[in-house]
């Protein structure tokens, strides 16, 4: 193999996997130097010069002229009647410079001298993905789906390194297609079987962070701080926003007019409900805040258990409380304290309006209730069971549990 030919491929391997002139150098006469000691046991005496855009590798064995049987190192020495025959006007003391061919070397240490390379860059191009990505926790990185499986996704970012998305950090309703871009943040880095392994997330409340950074430039800037972020991911989050500029409304700088900036970051998050609120160091007022869009009637707190009773007008419970229980359990995160929902006690003896128990009832069964004419939770449990039956398509089971969870309205 000629030394242009061999030099032309590493040239395109370097290319290839992004590694800078200077390092690719350092290591092509790295290797060259180890193969020379394979086969002359010491490289003191010889030069490499390698031009990597030019193609160019030459290999000088220099050597001191003696006489024909004065030569003692064969490595520092070369008799008088070999030298001659490189240059006829050499003399005794001279030195000599003679050009080492590569295929002086063997097919055999060529083609180790390939494989060394090619290890080499290899474990350099794997190092310098593992450092870059190390730096790069907690940014937000795109790329392209290159693959879709059933436990993760693989994506190729600009250089062609391989990044994974677990199942267990996409969003539930994320539904990816090859060919597709798609965004995350850097999780983690691992060292597995000594190659880097990049995990990035889109369930992770940095994420979200990330993106608020990017769509608002308060936020970017400094002059808006997120304090905490919970988050059910592709459902539900609360945001805590601060700002140390009384001329800066946070929430309304988050959420941008008419929601223009919040709309992208809702997007990017699978349609995500984000809830907005101010930081305040008042804990009652923040856990009034975080309960949104419930309106709380009075709260009483428990510093020592972080315990907080928070008591509702009956037709705020519901949103208190969320769907699947979701609202309170984000608010109790946000804020550190575990809260229970209480209703007003001056009007537990009134009458409560069926709806006010879409969170502990089927809404089918409440609608039956109502085609059978009982509106509110008293309605019902005027009638007796056996009446209910026949005058609904429920069972008496279900009637009985009903009758239950009202009962127990007015304990």
């Amino acid at each position: 193999m000629e030394h242009a030919a061999l030099i032309e491929s590493f040239a395109e391997f370097k290319e290839f996997k992004n590694i800078d002139r200077v390092t690719m150098m350092g290591i092509l006469e790295d290797v060259f130097r180890n193969m020379i000691i394979k086969k002359y046991g010491s490289d003191e005496n010889f030069d490499i010069i390698i031009n990597i855009d030019k193609g160019d590798l030459e290999v000088w064995h220099n050597r001191e002229i003696v006489a024909d049987d004065a030569v003692e190192d064969q490595n520092s020495q070369i008799a008088y009647s070999d030298a001659v025959k490189i240059e006829p006007d050499f003399e005794v003391g001279e030195a000599v410079s003679e050009e080492v061919k590569l295929n002086d070397f063997g097919r055999r240490a060529v083609l180790a001298f390939r494989q060394n390379l090619v290890a080499r860059i290899s474990e350099l191009e794997k190092d310098g993905v593992y450092r870059k990505y190390k730096d790069r926790v907690g940014e937000v990185v795109s790329g392209e789906i290159y693959q879709v499986w059933k436990k993760e996704v693989l994506i190729l970012d600009e250089e062609g390194n391989e990044l994974v998305i677990p199942k267990t950090e996409q969003i539930p309703s994320d539904f990816f297609k090859k060919g597709e871009n798609a965004r995350a943040v850097v999780l983690r880095v691992d060292m597995k079987n000594n190659t880097p392994q990049i995990i990035l997330s889109r369930t992770s409340p940095v994420f979200l962070e990330k993106l608020f950074e990017q769509e608002v430039p308060e936020v970017f800037d400094g002059l808006i701080t997120i304090k905490k972020i919970v988050r059910e991911p592709g459902v539900r989050a609360k945001v805590a926003v601060e700002s140390y500029d009384d001329r800066i409304d946070p929430v309304g700088a988050c959420v941008g007019m008419k929601g223009s900036r919040i709309h992208g970051i809702v997007r990017e998050l699978r349609n995500e409900n984000i809830d907005v609120i101010n930081f305040t160091t008042n804990n009652a007022l923040y856990i009034t805040r975080a309960l949104s869009p419930a309106k709380i009637s009075s709260i009483k707190l428990d510093e020592a258990t972080k315990r907080a009773e928070v008591y509702l007008k009956p037709d705020q419970v519901s949103l208190a409380i969320g769907k699947g229980g979701l609202n309170i359990k984000l608010a109790s995160r946000l804020t550190g304290y575990e809260i229970d929902v209480y209703r007003d006690s001056d009007i537990d003896q009134e009458d409560v309006d069926l709806e006010e128990f879409s969170d502990e009832i089927d809404s089918w069964i409440l609608d039956e209730l109502k085609k059978a004419g009982c509106d509110t939770a008293k309605s019902v449990l005027e009638l007796p069971v056996d009446d209910l039956v026949k005058r609904t398509d429920l069972e008496e089971e279900t009637i009985k549990e009903v009758m239950r969870i009202l009962r127990a309205e007015f304990e």
